[in-house]
C-alpha cells in the first residue's frame, strides 16, 4: 500500500525558452556547470518535500531520468511525465500524475515550481509551508521596485497603479492538494464547455476562478529570479555564489 505524502512538489520544466536565442532548453543550460534544472530539485531534495513530479517537455523524459534524475541521484523523484501545451496544461497533467499514483490525500499540500527558477532555497520552502498549512492556498511574492504603467492598444499609458498595492508573484505556489485538483478539473471542464481559458498565467489564478478559495501573499525573495534572458543566467550564477553553494 502506498504511503501518502504530506507536501508534494510539481517541478516544471518543459518551457523552450524561445527568448533565451538558444537551441537548448533553458532548463537544461548550464548554470556553473549543472543544468539550471538541476538546483530546484536539489533544493527539494534537501528539504522537506516528500516527492517530487519532475514535468518535462514531450520526448525529454528518457533525457530526464538518465543525465538529471539519476545523473545526481534526486531520490524523491517519483514520476518524470510529459506536460502539455501551456503551462496549465503541464500543471494539470503534474496534479493528474499525483492523483494517479494516489499519493496524495486530504491533508496533503502541492508546491507548484518553475524548474527556471534555481535560486529557490530552503528558507523560502519554509514560508511557503508554513503559509498554506496556515491558509490553505499561498504564493511568495515581493513588491514591485518600478513604476508600472497600463497601456491601450496603440501603447499610450492609460494609467498608473499605486505601486504599494502591486507585488510580483513568484513559485513555488502551494495549495490543498484537493483544492488545487478540484480547480484544474474545473477549469477543464470550462475548457471544453468553450470557455477561454486563455489569459491564465498563474496557478493562483485557477484557484482563483475556479474554486472559492482566496489566495494568501507570503514573503518572496528577490533572489528567486526565473531565468528568461541571457542575462539571467549570469545574475543566477552570483546569488548562487554569494549563498556559498557546495555542489555535489
Amino acid at each position: 500500500m502506498e504511503i501518502r505524502k504530506k507536501h508534494i512538489a510539481i517541478v516544471l520544466a518543459g518551457g523552450r525558452g524561445s527568448r533565451m536565442n538558444s537551441t537548448v532548453p533553458k532548463q537544461y543550460m548550464l548554470l556553473d556547470g549543472r543544468p539550471v534544472l538541476y538546483y530546484s530539485l536539489k533544493c527539494m531534495e534537501e528539504s522537506f518535500i516528500e516527492a517530487i513530479i519532475l514535468v518535462c517537455g514531450h520526448g525529454d523524459e528518457a533525457y530526464c531520468q538518465s543525465e538529471i534524475v539519476d545523473k545526481y541521484g534526486f531520490k524523491k523523484v517519483v514520476s518524470i511525465t510529459a506536460g502539455g501545451e501551456q503551462r496549465y496544461d503541464s500543471v494539470y497533467n503534474g496534479l493528474k500524475q499525483i492523483d494517479e499514483l494516489g499519493i496524495a490525500d486530504g491533508g496533503s499540500y502541492v508546491y507548484i515550481h518553475d524548474g527556471a527558477r534555481p535560486c529557490i532555497d530552503i528558507t523560502l520552502l519554509e514560508v511557503c509551508r508554513d503559509s498554506v498549512m496556515r491558509y490553505g492556498a499561498t504564493i511568495p511574492a515581493v513588491p514591485v521596485k518600478d513604476t508600472i504603467k497600463v497601456i491601450d492598444e496603440e501603447g499610450f499609458c492609460i494609467t498608473t497603479p499605486k505601486r504599494s498595492s502591486l507585488m510580483a508573484v513568484q513559485t513555488p505556489q502551494c495549495f490543498c492538494f484537493e483544492t488545487a485538483w478540484l480547480a484544474y478539473s474545473n477549469m477543464k471542464q470550462a475548457a471544453s464547455d468553450g470557455a477561454d481559458i486563455s489569459i491564465i498565467t498563474d496557478d493562483a489564478m485557477v484557484i482563483e476562478q475556479y474554486t472559492n478559495t482566496r489566495v494568501k501573499l507570503c514573503d518572496g525573495s528577490y533572489g528567486n529570479i526565473k531565468i528568461t534572458t541571457p542575462e539571467d543566467i549570469s545574475a543566477a550564477a552570483d546569488i548562487l555564489k554569494k549563498r556559498k553553494y557546495i555542489y555535489f
